[in-house]
């Protein structure tokens, strides 16, 4: 049996996930030796690895198999005047609530999800079903007296004083601020910004000018946002600081429930070409829609903590253009060559977040396999079932021994290997010892040479998942292996 990472609680699926990544170099609480940073975290040597290689994917998914769809990078900071076209200065805020006893204060639907959740785990399908709908109305029509009276009515306790001995509800802003100037009196305030979409739409014109893209097309980003979020929970879920990957498809007006509809379909079929079960994702339906959209639904996935949003399909319509449009009074309009307009086009979201992503990926490939061995005794495997393209190494090349020319001969083989594919080379420790810490890790194939390989040039390949082991030819690693990690077969299943 192998060893369980520190910490490990057998009834409890996500303390299980956040022990292994903390001891197999995945995720680490940010400045730990002080005590941490509540809800901000650092990505160790091998996730950083993993996360690096989703970002990739979605990069390429987005730019290299769509002619149409090109990639910026702008700054977090913006000028200020953008987060006020935007709404988020006047409406980027989330209802609160504070418990007298504890101190502690939560957010308002936190608080009504997790009951749902509860009623859930009870059977009381229904009653779950109901109390969201309430909670949905009643954010729609901005009833803070309401959602109170809701909370009191199902008689919703803090988690840590466990009573229900509530403040009224209130509005709180998620935007971090602060100064830019060298002088305080003369600097301005300025935000952190808590989304990467209007780095987008301010350099509409810009893209579209210089890439001489015609409408319909997209630009992509991937970059860091900012929420000051009051209660920030359920690990790598919901951060303070987090990292987007988002798309935002111009079309002409009247054209964008097609285009919705198209990439819908095409974010699920990314999602499960990494190995999310279909059965672990869903479609939810915003009933309470944002002041910038006209359709809107999330991917969920089912987490260890339940369905939760992974990634959002927004028709945002033509707001966010002509917000900047009146507030800058430059003009963001596009001039149709086939239908010789002029107009404010409509837009097309598709919105993940890397950490949500990375944290599902995680979930889904955490696996405890259990059985019994050849003398039939219990025994447990632990290994991550990760996407070859995701794992940090793909392939682990041992030496048997570190002797008789055997680790000269294993450097050969990862010289042939480390070009085309993540290796790693390692000639500590047992080969039995080495294997188990790739499977904790996720490297899907392990090589050992042997003394027979100086014979027969030939290696023993291990898979992962399975265990199996085979004979390989040295010569033929760079063909059999390039089949399996091949980034144009897993491009070639997006079309």
């Amino acid at each position: 049996m192998t060893q369980k990472a520190k910490g490990q609680d057998d009834n409890n699926p996500l303390k299980k996930i956040i022990a292994h990544a903390k001891e197999y170099g995945f995720i680490f609480p940010s400045s730990e030796i002080y005590d941490g940073l509540q809800a901000v975290y650092d990505y160790g040597q091998n996730g950083v690895e993993l996360k690096n290689n989703l970002k990739h994917l979605w990069w390429k998914a987005m730019t290299q198999m769509h002619e149409n769809v090109v990639g910026i990078d702008a700054a977090i900071f913006m000028h200020p005047a953008t987060w006020k076209a935007s709404g988020h200065v006047d409406s980027f805020n989330d209802p609160m609530i504070d418990n007298k006893d504890s101190k502690k204060r939560y957010r308002v639907d936190h608080l009504i999800e997790d009951k749902a959740s509860q009623y859930e785990q009870e059977g009381k399908a229904n009653d779950a079903a109901a109390l969201l709908d309430k909670m949905e109305n009643l954010l729609a029509q901005e009833d803070y007296k309401g959602l109170y009276d809701l909370i009191i009515a199902e008689n919703i306790q803090c988690p840590i004083a466990k009573t229900a001995n509530w403040t009224e509800v209130r509005q709180f802003n998620l935007m971090f601020s602060t100064e830019m100037g060298a002088v305080a009196d003369e600097s301005g305030k300025i935000y952190l910004r808590p989304e990467t979409a209007q780095g987008i739409f301010v350099n509409f014109l810009n893209v579209q000018k210089t890439s001489r893209q015609q409408i319909p097309f997209g630009i992509a980003q991937i970059g860091k946002a900012f929420r000051n979020e009051i209660v920030a929970r359920q690990f790598i879920f919901r951060m303070r600081e987090f990292e987007q990957m988002e798309m935002q498809y111009f079309v002409r007006p009247g054209e964008e429930m097609q285009a919705y509809q198209t990439w819908k379909e095409r974010r699920m079929k990314f999602l499960t070409s990494l190995g999310l079960p279909a059965q672990k994702l869903r479609w939810h339906v915003h009933t309470k829609l944002a002041h910038y959209a006209n359709a809107a639904e999330d991917i969920e996935f089912e987490f260890p903590f339940g369905f939760k949003e992974l990634e959002g399909i927004h028709s945002r319509t033509d707001f966010d253009l002509t917000q900047h449009q009146n507030l800058s009074r430059t003009k963001m309009q596009y001039y149709d060559e086939e239908t010789k307009e002029r107009y404010v086009p409509y837009v097309v979201e598709t919105s993940i977040g890397a950490d949500r992503l990375f944290l599902a990926v995680l979930c889904n490939a955490y696996t405890e396999d259990k059985g019994v061995d050849a003398e039939g005794r219990e025994k447990e495997r632990i290994y991550l079932n990760l996407h070859p393209l995701l794992a940090p190494y793909q392939v682990a090349i041992f030496p048997l021994v570190r002797k008789d020319g055997l680790p000269q001969k294993a450097r050969e083989v990862f010289e042939l290997l480390r070009y085309d594919c993540r290796a790693l080379y390692e000639e500590k420790g047992a080969i039995g010892k080495n294997y188990t810490r790739q499977d904790l890790i996720g490297t899907p194939f392990c090589i050992t040479v042997d003394h027979q390989t100086l014979e027969d040039q030939a290696v023993t390949l291990r898979h992962r998942n399975t265990t199996q082991q085979e004979r390989v030819a040295i010569a033929d690693l760079p063909n059999k292996l390039g089949e399996v990690l091949s980034l144009r077969h897993w491009l070639k299943q997006l079309q």
